[in-house]
């Protein structure tokens, strides 16, 4: 009964943040129980453009290292900040949220061939924390209960506790480039005098993943209509 309490949470959450949250957990979990090893997962481009293992583009971006306190830690900041944006800024627009995962992720990749970075999820991370933080500067966010500050210090704070941990702090610094790209791009540019929105999401993407526009010239017929209804006159 308890599973299907949480099986049915889960369901509650929106379709982005379960789908990626579910494939990082489900990638993890293959690799625990030696059905992949993360020798197949990582970012190569010899091996992605040699010989044609572009499954790396994507897997690269879904393992978190080994199940331990650095994997639960990642994906308590992922599916919690995942899930903000979508319910948030993102509501109602998922296909605009699929295109900030497509050129975060296109950008993470090509700059990860500059500092030789073969898994990117924590860098994805990252950028949802930060364009999250950017989005919500006057929330006040309470970090384990150690320190509270304002949200747009909490990707420094993470990336100061991942450098307590032993990790390299270069993944993190590429995420907050890359969601600082995008928060310009997106946000700043197009309100600056002459700015404009460079980034458009494809129309495809809309055409499959958002509900189509409602017509504000569409009349409803008399019994789609709310209110009582009279029958229809006796002949």
């Amino acid at each position: 009964m308890a599973w299907q309490g949480v099986a049915a949470e889960f369901l509650q959450v929106p379709a982005v943040t379960r789908a990626y949250t579910a494939a990082c957990v489900l990638t993890t979990a293959a690799v625990q129980l030696e059905l992949l090893s993360p020798f197949q997962l990582y970012f190569n481009p010899h091996l992605v453009f040699r010989k044609f293992q572009v499954w790396r583009l994507v897997t690269s971006f879904l393992f978190f290292g080994p199940l331990g306190f650095s994997f639960f830690f990642n994906m308590l900041f992922v599916f919690r900040y995942c899930r903000m944006l979508e319910e948030g800024s993102f509501r109602g627009r998922t296909a605009d949220f699929v295109f900030m995962f497509l050129f975060g992720g296109v950008l993470m990749t090509l700059l990860g061939l500059l500092g030789s970075l073969f898994f990117l999820g924590q860098a994805l991370m990252a950028m949802l924390v930060y364009v999250w933080s950017r989005r919500s500067p006057r929330v006040r966010v309470n970090f384990f209960g150690l320190l509270t500050f304002q949200a747009p210090f909490l990707p420094w704070a993470l990336m100061s506790f991942s450098l307590l941990l032993g990790n390299s702090i270069l993944v993190d610094l590429l995420g907050i480039a890359v969601g600082h790209i995008y928060y310009f791009l997106e946000d700043v540019f197009p309100n600056q005098p002459g700015g404009k929105r460079l980034l458009q999401t494809p129309g495809f993407l809309k055409l499959l993943l958002d509900a189509p526009a409602e017509d504000p010239n569409y009349l409803p017929l008399p019994e789609e209509q709310p209110g009582p209804h009279l029958p229809p006159p006796q002949q």
